[in-house]
Order: C-alpha cells, then sequence, then structure tokens
C-alpha cells in the first residue's frame, strides 16, 4: 500500500514504498502506478523512455532472476530528488536477459538510483551499478585476475598499440 498520495508522495516516501516492498514482489505492473506517462530511467545497459519500455525492462528482469531481492540501505532527498543506495541479490536461472541466455549465476550487485519527480511520479531516474561485476558474477567476462582475463587485457593492448601503430603510419 502506498504512503501517500501520487499528488502528495515525496521522493523519500515514494523510495520507502519501492524500494521497501513493491520491487521485491517482482511484478512489473505494480511499479506502473509511480512512474509518469513520460518517464525516462537511464541503466549502465541504455536509456528506456515511457511507462510501457520501462515496464517491459522489469518484466525481463523478474522473469531473469526469480528470486529478485533488493534492500535500501539508504535513502535521502529533497522536494524533488530522491537518491537511494541499494543492495540486489537474486539468481539468473529464468528467461533471458537483454539477449543474454541464463546462467544460473548468484549475483550480489550494489548500485545506486537518483531520481526525480514531480506530482508525486518519478519522471527521470539514473540507475548505476557495476556492469563489469555483473557480467564477471555470470560468467560473461573472466574472473578478475585469472589467466583468461590476464589474456584479454593483454589482447586488448596489443590491439590498441597496433590502432596506433596504423594511424601514425
Amino acid at each position: 500500500m502506498e504512503s501517500a498520495t501520487a499528488k502528495t508522495r515525496s521522493p523519500i516516501e515514494l523510495a520507502r514504498d519501492v524500494f521497501g516492498t513493491v520491487l521485491n514482489r517482482r511484478d512489473a505492473d505494480a511499479l506502473v502506478p509511480y512512474w509518469h506517462e513520460d518517464i525516462v530511467e537511464i541503466f549502465p545497459t541504455g536509456t528506456l523512455r515511457g511507462r510501457d519500455q520501462v515496464r517491459a525492462y522489469f518484466a525481463e528482469t523478474f522473469a531473469a532472476i526469480p528470486d529478485f531481492h533488493i534492500e535500501a540501505e539508504h535513502i535521502a532527498g529533497d522536494e524533488e530528488t530522491g537518491f537511494v543506495k541499494w543492495r540486489l541479490s537474486g539468481t539468473f536461472s529464468g528467461g533471458d536477459w537483454m539477449g543474454i541466455e541464463a546462467t544460473g549465476s548468484r549475483i550480489e550487485l550494489d548500485g545506486m538510483d537518483c531520481f526525480t519527480i514531480r506530482d508525486g511520479l518519478v519522471v527521470h531516474n539514473h540507475i548505476i551499478y557495476d556492469s563489469t561485476s555483473f557480467a564477471r558474477q555470470i560468467g560473461m567476462l573472466p574472473a578478475q585476475g585469472s589467466a583468461t582475463d590476464r589474456a584479454m587485457t593483454k589482447s586488448f593492448n596489443l590491439k590498441t598499440r597496433l590502432q596506433k601503430r596504423m594511424r601514425r603510419d
């Protein structure tokens, strides 16, 4: 249940509702009443525009991580802006996510949302999390410091040196 009506909801109240209960229901439709029709959400994976795109993103995320759980570690805000530092956990064992097949890997991510509300609805949200850590956790990238990781870095540096040499010639 919402703690305040949409017109009077502050960023802190909205964050407590969304991060305290709504996200952990894993129901994208339950999030829709918190978003402005023209919401813009900026993720490390790209920018989403409008309720339909954002709803589809969360539906896919919840399907991919059936035990999705998020906890707000810190919430702050003023009249229009809210900040939430959060910790997400779950298992990438459901459906595909952004074209990536589920690996069954456990995920633990720290992140932050910085959002703007008007008339009690989120109009803009900028989400940050370590996408490299996510890629390593699901096995898309090798473990940091591993032989494969060092080989990838060497290969990349070789490519870079060759490109620089080609530009000079």
